[in-house]
């Protein structure tokens, strides 16, 4: 399995942007189709975003599309996940998730590899 870190979580206000980065390690990146998912305390793990292995396509969920932009530099293994006009209810861990077999994947199980998350924090 590819290896995942998150990094650039925080602390921010209502309104404000955050980019977050996933750096993945140890098998080709562009084997897979990248995600991120979100899960707030007591909550579900929910879909936010998802990027094609050539980055052309990506599908968003309902209540994050038009503020978060998915991005990957296939050159740096990285893939980005920009949030602009954040809300208190985005506050949740952010994961990044790598999956070989699907594309479009909405659902955790079409993810087989998982960072250890990152901490979003809006306050209002």
């Amino acid at each position: 399995q590819v290896m995942l870190q998150e990094s650039g979580g925080g602390l921010v206000q209502a309104g404000d942007s955050l980019r977050l980065s996933c750096a993945a390690s140890g098998r080709p990146f562009t084997n897979y189709a990248m995600a991120w998912f979100r899960q707030a305390l007591g909550k579900e793990r929910e879909f936010v975003a998802t990027i094609s292995r050539n980055a052309r396509d990506a599908v968003y969920g309902d209540s994050v599309r038009g503020r978060f932009t998915i991005a990957r530099d296939n050159a740096k293994s990285t893939v980005h996940l920009q949030m602009n006009s954040l809300k208190p209810e985005d506050t949740a861990i952010y994961y990044c998730a790598a999956g070989a077999y699907y594309t479009g994947g909405v659902r955790p199980e079409h993810y087989e590899s998982w960072g250890q998350g990152t901490q979003v924090t809006v306050s209002s």
